[in-house]
């Protein structure tokens, strides 16, 4: 049986092997698709992160960070087919006291999904979408301190739920370099992300990337 340990390891891999996978240039330099890059860099960030501190054994922050890597590839998904231009163009310009106003109608979560239901592909949309259904409201206890965090950190984190949680971080991070595929404009490149995939199928969730009906965030 293999060891928690050694299931760690093994998502390290999996992150380091699909990041190797995307490493190119994106297709053109447009602020769109810059955009988009950018914030499938950060979704692999947090990613990283996570994993971090979930080996660490610090669950409860593993999750607020494994939201924010929901957020980031939900958003770069959105940037790349939802934002209008001159949403694009506000998250482009430099960071000043007036563009970090003029950010603040950027929508958020529930607003990005709607526009992706209606003009991303259902295969993008589909992963995030039961991914949010199952997992947003605990996901969000432990971002402000609710009674999944504070009864987790008081009774203590079960090996099952720790793997589960593991699993669902390594589900996103396939999402994300499937869409760091996509701008880069390499033909069948999403296919060698899946092959990728189905090489560490151990450490994703059975159906990736979505996660199921979630005992991990509970």
């Amino acid at each position: 049986m293999e060891t928690w340990e050694e299931f760690v390891h093994q998502s390290h891999d999996l992150a380091a092997a699909l990041t190797e996978c995307v490493a190119y240039q994106t297709y053109d330099d447009s602020d769109r698709i810059k955009l988009s890059d950018v914030l499938a860099s950060l979704a692999f960030e947090h990613s990283h992160s996570a994993r971090m501190l979930l080996e660490a054994g610090f669950l409860p922050s593993a999750l607020v960070v494994h939201r924010s890597q929901f957020e980031a590839v939900l958003r770069s998904l959105w940037a790349l087919y939802g934002a209008s231009d001159e949403l694009v163009a506000k998250l482009c310009t430099e960071l000043t006291l007036e563009t970090e106003l003029a950010s603040k109608n950027i929508p958020m979560a529930a607003k990005m999904m709607e526009d992706l239901a209606i003009k991303a592909p259902p295969n993008a949309y589909k992963p995030l979408h039961e991914f949010k259904t199952h997992s947003w409201g605990a996901l969000n206890s432990y971002v402000h301190a609710g009674i999944h965090p504070i009864r987790r950190h008081a009774e203590g984190y079960p090996p099952e739920l720790l793997v589960n949680v593991m699993k669902n971080i390594n589900g996103l991070t396939v999402v994300t370099a499937m869409q760091a595929a996509i701008l880069t404009g390499v033909p069948n490149l999403q296919r060698k992300v899946l092959k990728v995939a189905n090489r560490f199928r151990h450490v994703l969730p059975s159906t990736p990337p979505s996660n199921g009906s979630d005992p991990a965030v509970s």
